[in-house]
Parts: structure tokens; C-alpha cells; sequence
């Protein structure tokens, strides 16, 4: 997945965290909670990416895979 791609899909998960947000569905809470998962885990993804190129790994940056949920939520500052 390129990194365009990876901004479509955080551009349409917010927009559905949005939708979401405003909606009456009594899951809501849980779906809101699952796609800030998954932002963080494509935000996680660009930052590998790019702290790579900055390192010199050029187009080798693709090839960098997301990290599970688990750990990019329990992540330690």
C-alpha cells in the first residue's frame, strides 16, 4: 500500500468517525473506538515510513509493514 493510499483510507475513516459521532447507533461508542484504532495504526504507518526515507531507505520505506493494534496502542512514550 503506498502512502497515498494509506491517506485515502485515513480520509474516509474520518470521515466515518464523523458520520459515526452524529449518528443514534447504540454501537457507536465501539465503532468509534475500533477506527481510531485503525488511524492509529495507518498514522504509525506513515511515520515509520517517512522516518525511514529521512534515515535514507528511499523507495526500501514501502516495504515497511504496519504494526498491530496492540502495539501501536500500548506504545510507551
Amino acid at each position: 500500500m503506498s502512502d497515498e493510499q494509506i491517506m485515502d483510507r485515513i480520509r474516509r475513516m474520518i470521515d466515518e468517525e464523523h458520520r459515526l459521532r452524529e449518528s443514534d447507533d447504540p454501537d457507536r461508542a465501539s465503532l468509534v473506538k475500533g477506527i481510531e484504532e485503525q488511524l492509529d495504526v495507518c498514522w504509525d504507518l506513515l511515520r515509520q515510513r517517512r522516518a525511514a526515507r529521512d534515515a535514507g531507505a528511499g523507495s526500501g520505506a514501502e516495504h515497511i509493514l504496519a504494526r498491530p493494534v496492540d502495539e501501536v496502542e500500548n506504545y510507551k512514550q
